[in-house]
């Protein structure tokens, strides 16, 4: 509300750091990722050396043990058969009720991954969103269209990430095979190697922005007890909804793991992509800019 004073600051600077999240995403960025992740690549057995590392462990493992994410599981299969790149892990192969409690828990994530998505469609076309609410001039349909390109950028991010971790340990002449490929890995690779680092803190910044507007767009703006709930479900699985469970497990999926695997599956197409080689630009500029430089402390 640009009516409140903080800290006497301008309406303008206002709208940026708090209306926009500027100022949010820069907190986020720096505290929250870069600074730790720095910090954990330096010292790593330090890092994990105390209980909550430990219990952040459990929390993961049960989070992946419900099942509640286990539709990757089947993307990751269907890459490995598209790519002819065998899933290397230690676990014997699943038989019995081992392999029936897998691929229940994989339907079991594909139900949830589809009510999830009808979810938020649901709400974008109804104009039942977070995203109405700050922005109520924006029609429904593009706030459909920023979901998908604001997914598609993040999941872009990060299946970058794994390629060019990928393509790193291999010999300079196969690292591209086209010309955004070859301009994409001299941009990262020239000079002394600072590039790759200051594309990890562009990328991060741009990713934190890119995951604020879609926990906007997929936020839910329907109040339990007014009968305005989504397809008429009880008012506490809509307040439960109003958590953003539902925007959690579709970018969890859609956004990050998919592109992750299909990195990894595919490192070379990935690279060769044009839209690689403009967001690793755009990724090195905003690092340029210095708005995260307060990582590298």
């Amino acid at each position: 509300d640009p009516s409140v004073d903080v800290l006497g600051l301008p309406d303008g600077v206002k709208l940026v750091f708090l209306d926009i999240g500027l100022g949010m995403v820069i907190f986020t960025c720096i505290l929250g990722q870069l600074t730790t992740q720095v910090n954990a690549s330096y010292h790593m057995i330090d890092f994990i050396n105390n209980y909550f590392a430990l219990f952040t462990l459990y929390v993961t493992m049960i989070v992946e043990f419900s099942g509640i994410m286990h539709s990757s599981y089947l993307i990751q299969n269907i890459l490995s058969a598209v790519s002819g790149k065998p899933i290397i892990s230690n676990e014997p192969p699943k038989t019995g009720f081992t392999f029936a409690f897998f691929w229940g828990r994989v339907v079991m994530s594909l139900a949830i991954l589809g009510f999830c998505l009808a979810v938020v469609f649901e709400a974008l076309f109804t104009g039942r969103t977070m995203m109405t609410v700050k922005y109520p001039s924006i029609p429904n349909g593009v706030n459909v269209f920023l979901f998908f390109f604001f997914m598609c950028i993040v999941g872009m991010l990060e299946g970058m990430q794994i390629a060019f971790f990928a393509v790193a340990k291999l010999p300079a002449t196969e690292r591209g095979t086209s010309f955004f490929g070859k301009k994409t890995c001299e941009l990262l690779f020239k000079g002394n190697g600072e590039n790759l680092p200051g594309f990890m803190i562009g990328r991060q910044l741009t990713v934190v922005f890119s995951f604020f507007l879609v926990a906007s767009i997929t936020g839910l703006n329907i109040t339990p007890g007014e009968g305005n709930s989504i397809f008429g479900i009880s008012d506490g699985a809509q307040a439960f909804l109003n958590y953003g469970f539902h925007g959690a497990v579709i970018t969890t999926i859609l956004a990050s793991i998919t592109w992750q695997l299909a990195a990894s599956a595919f490192p070379i197409a990935f690279l060769n992509n044009p839209v690689t080689y403009i967001l690793l630009v755009v990724a090195l500029f905003l690092e340029f800019t210095g708005l995260c430089s307060g990582a590298w402390v």
